[in-house]
């Protein structure tokens, strides 16, 4: 037998939608069966599969070992590696930003994935269930109803502030103001050339999934693979020595390589950004585009609203101080930390 004790990341599902994300094997009719049959209940009561459940129900399987690893499959915590398998030390310390019961903030080094590409990745996904399990924030069995994950996706070599989830409640809240944009997300760009104008970039881009890389073009191509972007930037600095611009950089859409592409379409590609035409130069492994500020509304839902009116701030790297010397957007008065 097996009892599942209903949490917060839990409650508001309806009881069949449950089961059926926890027994991913098991058709829906096998559920309705098992539940007419008692052999699953909620509360010690039959059920019938529409009840909305509550914080602390308490639903019972009592199925044989074989029949719920049948069933279960390989929807568990198997999606995770062991914390002792996880090895980050050659990406550098992974910064907590901020951290409340349902979100945290991390700033993710260069050359991390934000999800796994292949099965034997390490992602900052890893280490986020690493880091909760280690602090006791979550167990092995809550994995099995609830995985906290990121939010938002950076490019491998991008760095900066990742959004991650701990609750559904902050899931729920992160995703929703990341699709309607009442969250405000800012980037730092090393860019060849000199710019001096602030300037609000257009275009219609579309993905090439082959080639992982994403054409932009200026007009509406009115085809359905393109999707409409904008990009604001703000030069911040030129420096003449290197013939380079620092940019603060606001994205309003979100698209992969949306930046990279819409600065190297305007003929001002990203240092270390060879796939959009970035020069290399000596001591860079990446391009030098860092998420650096994230920015909330002075309105937030309850479960929130320590955040209302708040802006985080991710250090830049320490990459970026040969174009960003003399104090120029260094966090916290300090630069490289």
């Amino acid at each position: 037998m097996k009892e599942i004790i209903i949490g917060v990341n839990e409650e508001g599902k309806r009881l069949d939608g449950f089961l059926k994300s926890y027994l991913p094997n098991a058709s829906k009719g096998f559920i309705y069966k098992m539940l007419r049959k008692k052999n699953i209940t909620l509360n010690n009561k039959k059920a019938d599969g529409l009840e909305k459940l509550q914080k602390n129900d308490s639903i019972k399987i009592f199925f044989s070992d074989d029949t719920m690893a049948k069933f279960r499959g390989k929807d568990s915590n198997t999606d995770f590696r062991n914390p002792s398998d996880i090895d980050l030390t050659q990406y550098g310390e992974i910064e907590i930003i901020f951290e409340n019961e349902h979100v945290l903030f991390a700033s993710k080094p260069s050359g991390l994935l934000s999800q796994k590409a292949e099965a034997d990745d390490i992602s900052i996904n890893d280490w986020l269930i690493d880091y909760l399990l280690t602090k006791g924030q979550i167990t092995g069995e809550s994995l099995d109803t609830y995985k906290p994950s990121i939010c938002n996706r950076l490019d491998r070599n991008t760095s900066g502030i990742v959004i991650c989830a701990k609750s559904l409640i902050g899931a729920r809240i992160m995703n929703s103001m990341l699709s309607d944009r009442s969250l405000d997300k800012f980037y730092i760009a090393v860019v060849s050339g000199k710019l001096t104008d602030s300037s609000l970039l257009k275009g219609y881009l579309r993905k090439d999934a082959d080639l992982n890389k994403v054409e932009i073009l200026k007009d509406d191509p009115k085809d359905t693979n393109y999707s409409y972007i904008e990009t604001y930037f703000t030069p911040v600095k030129y420096n003449p020595e290197s013939d380079t611009t620092v940019l603060l950089v606001k994205l309003i859409t979100g698209k992969p390589h949306q930046i990279r592409a819409h600065l190297s379409k305007t003929g001002h590609p990203i240092i270390g950004d060879t796939k959009y035409g970035g020069r290399r130069e000596k001591g860079i492994n990446n391009q030098l585009l860092h998420s650096y500020k994230i920015s909330f509304p002075k309105e937030m839902p309850v479960e929130l609203s320590d955040l209302a009116g708040k802006e985080y701030i991710a250090p830049l790297p320490v990459e970026f101080s040969r174009y960003c010397s003399g104090g120029d957007l260094c966090p916290h008065g300090k630069q490289g930390d």
